[in-house]
């Protein structure tokens, strides 16, 4: 256990009003974080280098410095009756070092845990959380023991992978050995391709007092690696298999004594087992939708939980589809950015537009998501596939 991480095991409250509430990172995560903040009343604070961050931009005060930055923690810590964080790659240590003084939710144990790979799968493991056969790749000792029943199989850096980043598809012993190499042969984890019929994801919140509560369970749609639709709720899904990835990721998160918002991914397989994929300790893109949809959002969960506020179960009021916008949109014809064509797509009814005020669209990169609400499932497909027309993007 890292020292300072459970220094503040009994429960705080921070009644909503003009305390301030810190949080590490300034992405679109943190600047979400930072509205929902401040519509309770809170006074916000984000620690980030990048000087021209959106949650930067958000907030009431940016300090501008790196997240081990003692001074820049220090100052964080002297302003902010308690800090959260809205990426899980945040150093550890940072976390650790702010929760000598102050609540910190998550703790530095609980990313440390998300933080790594293999740490990972072993939480799962010891939580009886199933998961697809594995290996860990730390040595050429460890890749030439690695069993032909793991091929064909996804060779995943054990740390800063994301998104699709920093992971490899191997079919067999040769490709294996050539992405190990690709990924520097540094610590990997390499896990058996899995027939999959869909992706999960379930957002839990926890106290410090230990109460629970969860959003629906959410049905998500990658393409290269990103999250790219989210639909709630999950069409299909027997009822026995959304509760079972409830119960999973509460089972996780108690058993991390976990303060903060938790999601949880997960994959179901043809033969209907449901396996975790991966956890993100903060917010997830599948969440998203919470905001229009829900009447508590993943983000004032969030502030929830660091604060000491009670939690409610959220209620979903709406039927809910997401669309992930990355700046691809903006290159639709060329190389030059050209806006995409809001106001047609804001035309259509039920339509929730969020940008996340990013000054360049490249492509690749994050730069807004839609959400589509509705009276019912069909209706609200309905029109996010004339949204996905209107911008150019697949049919969800």
């Amino acid at each position: 256990m890292m020292e300072g991480s459970q220094i503040h095991a009994v429960p705080w409250s921070i009644a909503p009003g003009q305390a301030a509430l810190g949080v590490l990172g300034g992405g679109q995560l943190g600047r979400m974080f930072v509205h929902a903040a401040q519509a309770l009343g809170y006074r916000t604070m984000v620690l980030d280098p990048d000087a021209d961050s959106p949650a930067g931009h958000a907030a009431d005060c940016h300090v501008q410095t790196a997240y081990a930055d003692p001074a820049g923690l220090a100052r964080l810590a002297a302003r902010c009756e308690a800090v959260t964080t809205e990426f899980e790659n945040v150093p550890a240590a940072a976390l650790a070092e702010l929760a000598r003084t102050r609540p910190v939710s998550p703790s530095a144990q609980a990313v440390a845990v998300c933080q790594h790979r293999a740490r990972e799968k072993a939480h799962f493991d010891a939580c009886a959380v199933p998961v697809a056969p594995y290996a860990r790749i730390e040595s050429e000792v460890d890749l030439a023991a690695v069993s032909p029943g793991l091929l064909p199989g996804i060779l995943k850096s054990a740390t800063l992978g994301y998104d699709g980043k920093g992971q490899a598809r191997v079919r067999d012993v040769g490709a294996l050995a050539a992405a190990w190499a690709t990924l520097q042969r540094g610590p990997c984890v390499l896990e058996k391709q899995v027939d999959l019929v869909a992706e999960l994801s379930v957002i839990v919140a926890r106290g410090a007092d230990g109460s629970l509560v969860h959003l629906p369970v959410q049905e998500n749609l990658h393409r290269d690696g990103i999250l790219a639709v989210t639909r709630v709720p999950a069409l299909g899904i027997p009822a026995a298999i959304a509760a079972d990835a409830i119960r999973h990721a509460e089972a996780i998160a108690a058993s991390l004594q976990y303060v903060g918002v938790l999601c949880v991914e997960f994959f179901l397989l043809r033969d209907g087992r449901l396996l975790a994929n991966e956890m993100a300790p903060r917010p997830h893109n599948s969440g998203h939708y919470s905001i229009d949809a829900c009447d508590v959002s993943q983000f004032e969960l969030q502030v929830r939980t660091m604060a000491g506020l009670p939690l409610v179960t959220p209620r979903q009021h709406s039927a809910a589809l997401m669309l992930n916008l990355l700046g691809d949109l903006w290159f639709r014809h060329g190389d030059t950015a050209v806006e995409p064509p809001w106001a047609e797509v804001l035309a259509l009814p039920g339509v929730h537009l969020h940008l996340y005020g990013k000054s360049e669209a490249r492509r690749g990169r994050k730069m807004g998501h839609l959400t589509v609400t509705g009276a019912d499932a069909a209706g609200v497909d309905a029109v996010a596939r004339q949204a996905a027309q209107c911008l150019g993007l697949p049919p969800p």
